[in-house]
């Protein structure tokens, strides 16, 4: 059998990389520019290497009881990590992907290619704009992980965007986002204020070290305005080989400060991370 060779490729916001893992024969890390953006395993779609991929994981298997089926609306494609997990773990889900970069859904889908009863559609369009016009009440969870290069859009971080992630939610809906900040967590802090002016429960999902403010890393939000299993996402999130802590209630509250919401117009992306900030975790 032949060994697998990396896929280089300009696409529409850069140049894309796909490399084979010498470790695992179906598996490949997605680079844009450089930057990681996913890790799939075409053998084990439920195998989550990126850390904060993991914790997204442990998010999505506490929403609702293990194996029902979810209407699920993604924001941002990669490499369809997400997607291919819960179609793995949540058989009959329906799930709809949202991707910006045509060029990097077309070399994923050539190059790492879905299963046909994966149940999983692909849409080349702007997240929010598809966001705005979604169907209301028709997504149980909605997942945000959109970076231009390596930072998060400013449009997607408004209290209008929350607006309208909220009235695509069905009740008891849970809204999920990457983001990525360091110490003093001036984006962090604004994105929780924006969302807590439209979700009444709130959670982050973070490795202690960013939580101190010791290094620039990613940070996991969960919104809702049903009551989120803190407790058990915190045992699966503090057991895994990448141990996170789940900040909520007082704690976030406290977290949270005197931050302001963000408003479309002075919305700004998320800060741009040093060299060296992401890897494989």
């Amino acid at each position: 059998m032949d060994e697998p060779i990396p896929v280089t490729r300009d696409v529409d916001h850069g140049t894309a990389k796909l490399m084979p893992d010498v470790d695992r024969r179906r598996a490949w890390l997605l680079t844009v520019d450089g930057a990681p953006q996913s890790y799939v395993d075409l053998d084990a779609p439920t195998h989550l290497e990126f850390e904060y991929a993991r914790r997204l994981g442990h998010a999505l298997d506490t929403v609702a009881e293990p194996g029902r089926a979810l209407d699920v609306l993604h924001l941002g494609g990669g490499a369809l990590t997400l997607p291919r997990y819960l179609a793995a773990t949540r058989p009959g889900s329906r799930q709809d992907v949202i991707e910006a970069d045509h060029g990097l859904l077309d070399l994923v889908v050539e190059q790492l290619p879905l299963p046909a009863d994966a149940g999983i559609a692909l849409h080349r369009a702007d997240a929010r704009a598809w966001l705005e016009a979604a169907v209301p009440d028709s997504a149980d969870v909605v997942i945000a992980d959109v970076f231009g290069g390596s930072r998060v859009p400013a449009h997607l971080t408004s209290v209008a965007y929350a607006r309208a992630a909220e009235r695509a939610l069905r009740d008891g809906g849970v809204y999920l986002a990457n983001l990525a900040d360091a110490a003093p967590f001036a984006f962090l802090r604004s994105q929780l204020a924006t969302f807590a002016t439209v979700f009444g429960e709130l959670a982050v999902i973070a490795e202690p070290a960013v939580l101190r403010g010791r290094r620039f890393g990613n940070a996991v939000l969960l919104a809702s305005h049903r009551p989120l299993d803190t407790a058990t996402l915190a045992r699966r999130t503090a057991s895994d080989a990448f141990p996170a802590r789940v900040e909520h209630g007082a704690a976030l509250r406290d977290f949270m400060g005197a931050a302001e919401p963000v408003h479309d117009e002075n919305a700004v992306p998320s800060p741009e991370p040093p060299d060296g900030a992401f890897g494989i975790g």
